[in-house]
This record gives C-alpha cells, sequence and structure tokens, in this order.
C-alpha cells in the first residue's frame, strides 16, 4: 500500500517499510536463525546483502549472532559451502566499516573469549577454513588457468554444466632465452642444479604456439614443470609476478591479516601451526611476494613458540616434501631477507630437536650453502652449526670439511669455536695442514666482500675448482681471484664479473683451463683479453655481448680450444 499510494510524502512510504523490516528481523528472521543455520538460499540473499550493504545495521544486528553460531559449532563447509561463503562475505563486510580490521579484530577477539583458553573448539579450525577459502579465491583466475574447476562466482551463481565452462587454459612456466642450459662438459661446476631463468607465466590459448614453446624449453619433454618446483631449484631466480584485481588485492590483505591475528593467541597456535603445516595454499600464491611477506610474521611466530608441538610444524609433514623452513630459507621461495627468519628457526629446531645428527644431516645436503654464507657474516647460530657438523663428521668430503674450516676462520668467534673444536678432535688440525680444499662453491647471494672475507681466512693454495655461480660477485673480486696459483676451473655464472675484471685474470691466471662467463655483462673488450690465456680448453660465453669477429680471433688464438658455447651471441 505505502509503495503504490500517490502521495508523494516520504514519512508515508518509509514508516510502513521500516514496520515491515523490523517485524521481519525480530519476528521472522531471527527466531528462524536461533537455533538453525540458514539454509542455502538464504545465505545467497545474505551475501548479497554484505556485499551490497556491508554498512547495514542489519551485518551487525542480524548476521553477527548467525555467524558466530556458525563458528562455534562442527561444520562441513565442503557439504555446506555457502555458509562458509556467507562467513566470508559478512566478515569483508566488516572491513568496510569505518574502522576496518579494528572492528575484525574485535570480532575474532569475541570468537576467543576474554579468557586465555578459548571454549569453543570449532573456531580457530572453521576461522581458518574460511580464511584458505578467501585466499584461494584471490588466485581463482590463475589457478582455473590450469584448473576447470568451478570458480567461486560460479559457486555464486549456481555451479555450470562441465560443458558450460569455458575450456581451460593451461598454466604454462616459460622461460627467456637462452632457454637451454650450456653443454654438458660446460655445466656449473657446482654439484647444484642449476637455476633457471626468470618465471614467466602465460595463458596459452593457441595450442600450437604452446607446443612450439615447449619444445623450445629447457626440458624437451610433454610434461609441464610444475609452479613451485620450478621456484624451489635455485635462489637465484626472481619471485612471480602477479597482479591481483583491487578487490582480490582487499580480500587476501584482510585474511591474511586475520591469520597474523590468530598466530597471537598462544592457546591457538599449537593448532594453528598444525593446520598450516602441510601448506595448504596454492601455488600461486607461494609464489606471490605480497602474500608470502604478510604470512612471514605468522612463521615467524611459530619459530619464536617455545613448544616443540608448534616449532617442530616448520618441517615438512614427511621426507621429500618442502615445509616452511624451506620455503623461508635462503634460496627458498618466500625468503625476502638476509636469512634472519632462517637462523631463527634453526636456532629453535636445534635447540630442541631429538634428533640433533638427522637435523644436521639435512642441512648439509639441502642448505649447507645458506649457512656457511651466514656464519660468514657472523651469525652465531650458524657458527655452532658448522662447529657441530665438523665434530659429527656430518660430511665426509674434505673438500667440505675445509671450506667449512675455512668459514669459520672467517670471523672471531668463528675461530675461537673451531679452536675450541681442535682441542677435542686434533684430526682437525691436521686436515688444514695438507693445503686447503680443491674446489670451492660459494653460496648463493654472496659478495665481493664474503669472498674476500673467506679467501683471506685459510690456506686455498690447492684449490683448482671454483664456483661463484648465481652470486652477486663483481669485477672487483678478481683481486682475488688471482691469488689463487693452481686455480683451473671457474664459473662465473650470472653473475656481475665484467671485463675489468677478465683484463685483470688473463694477466695472472696463465693456467686457467674452464672459464664459464654465461649470462655475464662481458663484452668484446674484455673477452678479447682471452687470447692470452693458452691454457683454456672450455669456453661458455652463452647469452653474452660476443661477437661474431671476436669469436674468430679466439679461435685462431687458443689453439687449445675445444668446447665453446656461443648460443644466443652475434656469433651463434
Amino acid at each position: 500500500m505505502a509503495l503504490t499510494s500517490p502521495l508523494q510524502d516520504e514519512s508515508i512510504h518509509q514508516a510502513p517499510l521500516h514496520i515491515i523490516s523490523t517485524l521481519l528481523a525480530e519476528v521472522a528472521i531471527a527466531p528462524l536463525l536461533e537455533n538453525n543455520h540458514p539454509p542455502p538460499d538464504l545465505c545467497e540473499f545474505f551475501c548479497k546483502h554484505c556485499r551490497e550493504r556491508p554498512r547495514s545495521m542489519v551485518v551487525i544486528e542480524v548476521f553477527t549472532p548467525v555467524v558466530q553460531r556458525i563458528l562455534k559449532h562442527n561444520m562441513d563447509f565442503g557439504k555446506c559451502p555457502r555458509l562458509r561463503l556467507f562467513t566470508q562475505e559478512y566478515i569483508l563486510a566488516l572491513n568496510e566499516l569505518n574502522a576496518g580490521m579494528e572492528v575484525v579484530k574485535k570480532f575474532v577477539h569475541s570468537m576467543h573469549g576474554p579468557t586465555g583458553q578459548c571454549p569453543h573448539p570449532r573456531v580457530l579450525p572453521n576461522l581458518v577454513a574460511v580464511c584458505l577459502a578467501a585466499i584461494y579465491s584471490c588466485y581463482e583466475e590463475f589457478i582455473n588457468s590450469r584448473d576447470n574447476s568451478p570458480s567461486l562466482k560460479e559457486i555464486r551463481n549456481g555451479c555450470q554444466q562441465q560443458n558450460d565452462r569455458k575450456p581451460p587454459m593451461p598454466l604454462r612456466l616459460l622461460r627467456p632465452e637462452p632457454p637451454t642450459p650450456p653443454p654438458t662438459t660446460l655445466l656449473p661446476l657446482s654439484a647444484n642444479p642449476s637455476p633457471p631463468h626468470e618465471i614467466l607465466v602465460e595463458l596459452e590459448r593457441n595450442n600450437n604456439s604452446a607446443n612450439a614453446k615447449r619444445k623450445g624449453g629447457p626440458s624437451g619433454g610433454d610434461s609441464e614443470p610444475n609452479l613451485i618446483d620450478c621456484l624451489l631449484v635455485s635462489p637465484a631466480v626472481n619471485t612471480l609476478s602477479i597482479q591481483l584485481p583491487a578487490q582480490a588485492d582487499r580480500v587476501l590483505g584482510c585474511f591474511a591479516l586475520i591469520l597474523k591475528m590468530l598466530s597471537d593467541y598462544d592457546d591457538w597456535r599449537p593448532a594453528l601451526a598444525s593446520l598450516l603445516q602441510p601448506i595448504p595454499f596454492p601455488k600461486e600464491a607461494l609464489a606471490h611476494a605480497k602474500f608470502t611477506k604478510e604470512l612471514k610474521y605468522v612463521i615467524q611466530r611459530f619459530a619464536e613458540d617455545p613448544r616443540q608441538e608448534v616449532h617442530s610444524c616448520l618441517l615438512s609433514v614427511r621426507s621429500g616434501k618442502d615445509g616452511w623452513f624451506q620455503l623461508y630459507s635462503p634460496g627458498g621461495v618466500a625468503c625476502d631477507d638476509d636469512g634472519e627468519l632462517f637462523a631463527s628457526m634453526v636456532h629453535i629446531l636445534m635447540g630442541s630437536c631429538y634428533k640433533t645428527k638427522k637435523f644436521l644431516l639435512s642441512l648439509a645436503e639441502n642448505k649447507l650453502g645458506p649457512c656457511m654464507l651466514l656464519a660468514l657474516r657472523g651469525n652465531q647460530t650458524m657458527v655452532e652449526i658448522l662447529c657441530l657438523m665438523l665434530e659429527y663428521n656430518i660430511s665426509e668430503n674434505k673438500d667440505t670439511q675445509l671450506q667449512i674450516i675455512s668459514t669459520l676462520e672467517s670471523t672471531q668467534v668463528g675461530l675461537r669455536m673451531y679452536e675450541l673444536l681442535c682441542d677435542r678432535q686434533r684430526e682437525l688440525k691436521e686436515l688444514q695442514r695438507k693445503g686447503g680444499p680443491t674446489r670451492l662453491t660459494l653460496p648463493s647471494k654472496s659478495t665481493d666482500a664474503d669472498l674476500a672475507r673467506l679467501l683471506s681466512s685459510g690456506s686455498f693454495g690447492n684449490l683448482e675448482n671454483l664456483s661463484l655461480a648465481f652470486t652477486n660477485v663483481t669485477s672487483a673480486c678478481a683481486e682475488q681471484l688471482i691469488k689463487l696459483p693452481s686455480l683451473k676451473q671457474l664459473n662465473l655464472w650470472s653473475t656481475q664479473f665484467g671485463d675489468a675484471g677478465l683484463r685483470l685474470l688473463s694477466e695472472h691466471l696463465a693456467c686457467l683451463q674452464v672459464l664459464n662467463l654465461c649470462e655475464t655483462p662481458v663484452t668484446d673488450a674484455g673477452l678479447l683479453a682471452l687470447s692470452s690465456m693458452k691454457s683454456l680448453c672450455s669456453l661458455n660465453m652463452n647469452s653474452t655481448k660476443l661477437t661474431a669477429d671476436t669469436y674468430e680471433d679466439l679461435k685462431a688464438k687458443l689453439p687449445n680450444l675445444k668446447d665453446v658455447d656461443v648460443r644466443y651471441t652475434e656469433a651463434w
């Protein structure tokens, strides 16, 4: 009657509508939801209201007790996805209020309760499930490109039939040229696998072009590389560039902050660590720098917790699978510091790990480089780790042991601890008297200063094989390299070593036989100087600024040169 009345006075139709809305809220909806969860159709209506009118008082007065009831009870969100979606939209509506995340923080605190122990055991897992689903939805554009599963929008609008959806667009991992590694004879001198170049993401729509690109890739096979496996291969890989839409970016910020709030509650932290231990996030999220930076706070809280049930969840759930410890360690896709978080994780794990030798073996196999780099920079925890590796004879390789000794001797704290260790194990002194290691590999992210500090700490008269691949060294390190009279093999792959360094090497390292300059900024001006190094038999100039004339000149002046790589140069 009010809506169809010809009278134009606003009070005539506003007053009846207010009465009706009050009746619906207090008389109809409130009793209906007092002891029952809203059915799917009503959830859809509530979601729509939260999205369209997030500042409405209905959200606070009517929806809050409904959401609280949902979170406090056993929920199978797999069977009731709209309840989870409603909870997600409700939290996003709270975030739209003037106080923003402060309101969300008060809501989370109200769900926990004022005491130190939450009386409702289902609140945390239900909140985590909502957060995981919301974060997953932020990356669904990337996920659906490789997975034909229904999107969040399809769930909202009623899932389409399989044949109604668009065909999937596979997420291809492409490498910019050069796509192939150097020949076998010119592979990096390090035993570690070579890292790929920067990874690009392309949503392929043309099968022919996809096949062509795949054949040109490094693998040459039909199987697609796994995204997270590719990113974990090496620390030299840049983070994947993912640009989220504005709305998805707000959703990510909101629910990542909720995870940080949950980690601040002592009683919730053990269960939260257990729920997150299997890394239940999509691969695209782990490759997104913004997300891993937000989540770093949560991992830091786990690492600082003295309870073993918490910090042990930093390790993988099973052998052969990466955990948070690997992802946030130097070289992991989530590492954005110089190893501070990694050092704190190692410190707490070593302090309570009941299988100390097994843990040390794992570090020696996978993270020895980062451990030595941090010890080289004076980190107390890493110095202790290297001493334990020597004391327990973790590595039987003499070159590795000598490299660890040289690293320890490069700092005052390391030298002091090593001398104490030698008093207990005199065979270590005998090992060092033999002239130092014959092989040496510097960890990724090492600098000129790190190399200088290491080489000045001990004897390297026997060093024949040195790998600086994928480090941050420049031509300035040539001053240190020319002090290695026995050096025969030098790997400078993907460094900033330039022409000035090459000219210095050519004057002093006459016995150098193998030189890898792949992806370095060298030009003809420096490469021409190599013509005086008559012992060179293997030279990699892949992806440099080599010209055809300089290449012909080098071939004429280097009689022993047998293995040459000039791909992706003018001489190719």
